[in-house]
């Protein structure tokens, strides 16, 4: 059965993690575009202030506090939307901790934590609102991340945990085709993105975290999600420098471990700048921004992603690209023809 999704306009989309970062960009977006958002998180102030913000902007928008590790909580999170709402078109699964340091001094306490947000957050979040969307139809669209392909040092648990977001969506897909659900099923995999994820993310090193350059602004998540939540979806890989890497590793895995093991330890920590005192693992961290604090440029735009979302303008203009190129050259030779007669 093919996935029924609706306009923009039209629906009613959930999101956890929705008080910071790509959450909070998403949120912005969708209303701006008509949708009805219902934000999801642990921080009732930063909600509260989020959806007002939006009310004051003219957007359609409601929160719920909700610990996504919890899948009890999760469970009354759909049932409260379902209440308000008469129900949802679009849950994503978009909440997300972290944690700066190496397998060996992880404590069991954290490295839990990290897979009780990160991995459960998205099992609860996923089959609590497929009860509705498998009635309804819909879109589930779980972020996870390009740490899903590839190795990574000192975010070692944090990359664990999305290797798994992978697996357990690709295999709920299958599961779902096989019932013939109408239900899309996406997931998103962002490059490094300018968020506040490296002020949140307890921080076991001497430096400062932060996520490893080159970083994308979250609004190409956001542009990502929403073209999921109306057009059944895959994946979708954000930013070329993802793509680079993950291709590495696969291609020539020796070559790749050698450079990750040694850039990491570079690119995910400042010394130039004192170590944060962050929140964000255990307890609610400071929400209410789009952007982190670190000091590198942001890259709006991705002709990569682009062509992902909108593969079939991108072939046209390739041929279109072609079709010139290739007059051109035709034409190059018939003046080369009537030079020499």
């Amino acid at each position: 059965m093919k996935p029924r999704l609706r306009p923009l306009d039209e629906q009613t989309i959930v999101i956890t993690g929705g008080s910071s970062g790509i959450g909070l960009c998403t949120a912005r977006m969708a209303a701006e575009q008509g949708a009805r958002v219902v934000l999801i998180s642990r921080n009732e102030d930063a909600l509260r202030a989020v959806v007002d913000d939006i009310k004051a902007k003219g957007g359609d928008a409601d929160y719920i506090v909700a610990d996504v590790g919890e899948r009890d909580q999760m469970r009354q999170a759909v049932k409260t939307v379902i209440e308000r709402h008469r129900g949802f078109d679009t849950w994503v699964n978009n909440a997300g901790v972290g944690i700066y340091a190496t397998l060996e001094e992880t404590s069991d306490e954290d490295h839990h934590r990290i897979f009780q947000t990160n991995y459960w957050g998205v099992v609860h979040g996923s089959l609590e609102a497929l009860t509705h969307l498998k009635r309804r139809g819909g879109a589930l669209i779980n972020v996870g991340s390009i740490s899903s392909e590839m190795p990574a040092p000192i975010l070692s648990a944090y990359t664990a945990s999305k290797f798994a977001v992978k697996g357990f969506t690709e295999s709920l897909r299958l599961e779902l085709m096989h019932e013939d659900a109408p239900v899309s099923i996406t997931l998103i995999k962002p490059s490094g993105i300018h968020t506040p994820f490296g002020e949140h993310a307890k921080n076991y090193m001497t430096a400062r975290s932060q996520v490893p350059p080159p970083v994308y602004h979250p609004k190409l998540v956001a542009k990502a999600i929403l073209h999921a939540a109306e057009h059944p979806t895959r994946d979708v890989m954000i930013g070329a420098s993802g793509w680079m890497q993950t291709t590495l590793a696969k291609v020539a895995p020796g070559l790749s471990d050698r450079l990750f093991s040694w850039a990491f330890y570079k690119t995910a920590r400042d010394e130039d700048l004192p170590k944060r005192n962050a929140a964000g693992l255990h307890e609610p961290g400071s929400d209410g921004k789009e952007l982190g604090d670190q000091d590198d440029p942001i890259l709006e735009v991705s002709p990569y992603t682009a062509a992902q979302l909108h593969p079939r303008t991108t072939f046209a203009l390739g041929a279109g690209i072609a079709a010139v190129a290739a007059a051109l050259v035709i034409k190059r030779k018939e003046v080369g023809r009537l030079l020499k007669a």
